[in-house]
């Protein structure tokens, strides 16, 4: 079996896992992040959406985190190979920071939400650039939000981002240029009420270092497969339209001979 033949069936699993709908367990924690979403103060919540929006607009205009060139003239498995020990690193580095400001109490934690984002971010960036993406495109920046929110959102909504990033290199040129476009509201509250559960403890006295490096540490796992198979889907994309103008320009040769 070669490389490509073993990532495509993780590929199709993870698509068949992503396309799902809600399960009891799904909706049931629905549920219950909603209920948890009413009991947070307004001001965890105005600390978030200020985090978010501020990473938002970065993502898409600053320079924060274009330093990454697009790596050229690598295997996919090559390239793989180092991504997946940049997901570690950055797990690792999530952790901590995650400890330290658990083990600081209410106030570190609320810090813990802008930290992490540029963590994520960061990562994103410099997966998207080991793939051989130059990050300075603005329609890349769009790319990396959308897989962003694919890891952060319901089922219902995964779904509808999930459509949204099929085929990207045929839908790029006709996407929106203005941030306002963008439809950033959604993209923070999902991420918000996804990461309720998993922050919230965080928050408490004593539990709160062991609970925030555990959480980071997971979440920047789930951003990282994701970004890894959003990825793959557009390799493979690609393969299966350069293939598709190689059959036809085959066919158009032999019917004029």
């Amino acid at each position: 079996m070669t490389y490509e033949q073993k990532i495509t069936s993780e590929l199709e699993f993870w698509k068949f896992k992503t396309l799902q709908k809600p399960s009891f367990l799904d909706k049931t924690t629905n549920k219950v992040q909603k209920k948890i979403n009413s009991l947070i103060p307004d001001k965890v919540h105005s600390a978030i959406t200020t985090a978010i929006k501020q990473m938002v607009k970065a993502v898409l205009f600053g320079s924060a985190f274009t330093t990454s060139k697009p790596v050229l003239d690598f295997t996919l498995m090559h390239r793989e190979a180092l991504i997946k020990q940049k997901i570690e690193n950055y797990k690792k580095t999530g952790a901590a920071e995650g400890g330290i400001t658990g083990a600081g109490g209410f106030l570190m934690s609320l810090a813990d939400f802008p930290l992490l984002l540029s963590i994520k971010m960061k990562m994103l960036f410099d997966i998207a650039a080991t793939y051989g993406y130059d990050v300075k495109d603005y329609r890349e920046r769009l790319y990396i939000l959308h897989i962003f929110q694919l890891a952060f959102s319901s089922k219902e909504e995964s779904k509808n981002v999930y459509l949204k990033m099929l085929d990207w290199d045929d839908k790029a040129h006709k996407l929106p240029t203005n941030i306002d476009e963008f439809d950033w509201l959604t993209f923070q509250q999902q991420y918000r009420d996804y990461i309720d559960l998993a922050k919230l403890a965080q928050m408490l006295p004593f539990i709160g270092a062991a609970v925030g490096a555990v959480a980071n540490y997971k979440l920047i796992e789930k951003l990282g497969k994701t970004a890894m198979m959003s990825y793959r889907m557009r390799h493979f994309s690609l393969q299966y339209a350069i293939t598709s103008v190689q059959a036809v320009e085959t066919h158009q040769i032999k019917a004029k001979n």
